[in-house]
């Protein structure tokens, strides 16, 4: 029975450690942009690398 008491302690601590880093990153803006990056994706591949490889 103490296993349980044990267990549930962890898992508790555990699920703080999650939302503090959620609230964290909520604040620090990184979840501001969500739309860009899956379309910044599609646009890179139209994009030559270098200057130089432009015909």
């Amino acid at each position: 029975m103490n296993v349980i008491f044990l267990l549930i302690a962890a898992s508790s601590v555990v699920a703080g450690v999650f939302l503090a880093g959620f609230i964290w990153a909520v604040k620090n803006d990184q979840y501001e942009d969500d739309r860009s990056p899956a379309v910044r994706m599609l646009a890179e591949n139209d994009m030559p690398s270098h200057p130089s490889e432009t015909k």
